[in-house]
């Protein structure tokens, strides 16, 4: 006699994973599913999906940080659980942010005592500091102009073009006019003489920032302090300054400490900076502190008490990870000053191996400077056989990942690439990328030489009776071109950087 038996979908913890009938059956995409899946077969499908995404390490678009050590790996995990806004339940996380906030504020030389605290507050990321200090800025400008007997209602502040999108979003989401500084061709961060023209009696700051996402070159703040000290002097007026130092902000210090862009400068009251980025902390937090208490208006502070004790919070949110908290806490006493200046000077120096590599190709012209955030951007010499939107294109064939975009206002047609230099970026990756980037180089020339399609075409009558005329657009042309076109695409939707 033969004995059968029919497999069940009750146990399907004996099921291998890809002979179950998980792996075809489609996955939802708008409603919760009504039954249940074995954890192993989650994970596996999930897994598999995300294995089409990009290389993190390969992301040179970003600045966030994309390898921590595995001890830190391991704290990270050990407070996944843990709610950061439960001061009272969690003690000694609390006082790590305290401590991470003094360590910031006295490395951004704010005038404390050495056991003085500071006065400042981690956030989930640059975006979320600049709209604290904008509220800040703005709610101490209302109040002074409320006790003149002034209007109040039409504020404004003045930036650079080149600022993230999260400056955008602060003018759009609290109702404050955005001043910007046009850019030219070469100069693309905010020329401080032109930004004081703007400053008037309702700016309630003005905001420079330490690292350009577009290029990153450090704006000179010290000539912007006393620019504005002038003008202030002379109008009666008290307009601050604010440093966007997402970017630069864990550089600086470390690279350039004769730089005086800080808290050594009397204008300056509040300062940001990402943890997540030259902080060395994976994604998810930022940092903004001020110079002193009377640069925070006291009625911005919430005093809770229904979770234990009574607790001051001044943020956007409220519920976040602790993880991240704890993470730079390790990298600050991990690393100390001495092992950030030594991974800031190992990415300064693979940014230079790497724009040599670039310039050696003699197809390219470097757009970034050697001080300010370790980086490369670069433009075609001739966008009249491609661009450098085939080249980012081209690149991703050997999984990197390299943006391609057109600079702001007023030099809209300049076209360029960009390769940020991360701690995990090394040499031989540098060496690798140039090396991949020839290739890509000689791909796209095959493609123009054996092409037969001909972009701009116009039909005029040959005197020789030849038929049409051939006309190709010069390098000028063909930039602006592109840049109409995605200027269209950026208007939609900004994206200058990461915070």
């Amino acid at each position: 006699m033969t004995i059968s038996a029919v497999a069940s979908d009750a146990d399907d913890s004996v099921a291998y994973t890809f002979a179950s009938r998980y792996v075809r059956e489609a996955l939802p995409r708008f409603r919760i599913p009504e039954q249940s899946i074995p954890k192993d077969a989650a994970y596996q499908i999930i897994n598999d999906e995300l294995m089409l995404d990009g290389n993190p390490r390969l992301n040179l678009a970003s600045f966030v940080t994309t390898w921590m050590e595995p001890e830190c790996d391991r704290l990270i995990m050990a407070a996944v659980n843990k709610n950061y806004v439960d001061m009272d339940e969690y003690p000694v996380t609390t006082e790590l942010q305290n401590r991470c906030v003094n360590m910031i504020a006295h490395l951004f030389n704010a005038p404390i005592g050495e056991d003085e605290t500071a006065v400042g507050v981690g956030t989930v990321g640059s975006s979320e500091a600049i709209m604290l200090a904008g509220l800040a800025f703005k709610r101490k400008w209302q109040n002074k102009r409320k006790a003149e007997e002034k209007p109040y209602d039409k504020p404004n502040i003045v930036t650079g073009a080149n600022v993230q999108v999260c400056w955008e979003k602060f003018a759009r989401y609290f109702e404050v006019e955005l001043k910007e500084v046009k850019l030219k061709e070469g100069y693309y961060v905010m020329d401080p003489a032109k930004a004081v023209e703007m400053v008037d009696e309702n700016t309630i700051c003005v905001a420079a920032i330490l690292g350009s996402t577009l290029t990153g070159e450090f704006e000179d703040v010290k000539l912007l302090n006393d620019l504005l000290t002038e003008k202030n002097q002379e109008t009666g007026w008290d307009t601050p300054i604010h440093v966007d130092a997402a970017s630069g902000g864990f550089i600086a210090p470390f690279l350039y400490p004769e730089l005086e862009w800080d808290f050594r400068l009397p204008r300056v009251k509040s300062i940001n900076v990402s943890g997540h980025k030259y902080g060395l902390v994976y994604a998810g937090v930022g940092w903004v502190v001020w110079r002193n208490k009377e640069d925070l208006p006291e009625e911005l502070i919430f005093h809770i008490n229904y979770l234990g004790a009574d607790q001051p919070t001044f943020t956007l949110n409220f519920s976040k990870g602790s993880s991240q908290i704890i993470a730079q806490y390790y990298q600050f006493i991990r690393l100390g000053f001495e092992g950030f200046r030594n991974i800031m000077e190992n990415c300064t120096e693979n940014a230079k191996v790497l724009k040599a590599g670039i310039e050696g190709t003699e197809t390219f012209d470097i757009v970034s400077k050697d001080v300010g955030v370790p980086l490369v951007a670069f433009s075609l010499k001739d966008s009249g056989k491609y661009t450098v939107f085939d080249v980012s294109e081209t690149l991703r064939r050997f999984g990197w990942i390299v943006p391609a975009y057109t600079m702001p206002a007023d030099a809209e047609h300049v076209a360029v690439l960009r390769v940020v230099i991360r701690e995990d970026f090394s040499r031989s990756l540098a060496e690798r990328l140039v090396t991949d980037i020839k290739k890509v180089l000689t791909d796209l020339e095959n493609r123009w030489t054996k092409t037969t399609m001909v972009s701009h075409v116009k039909a005029e009558e040959n005197p020789d009776g030849g038929g049409a005329v051939v006309i190709k657009k010069s390098v000028k042309q063909t930039h602006e071109e592109i840049a109409r076109y995605w200027k269209r695409l950026v208007d939609r939707k900004r994206t200058s950087g990461v915070c």
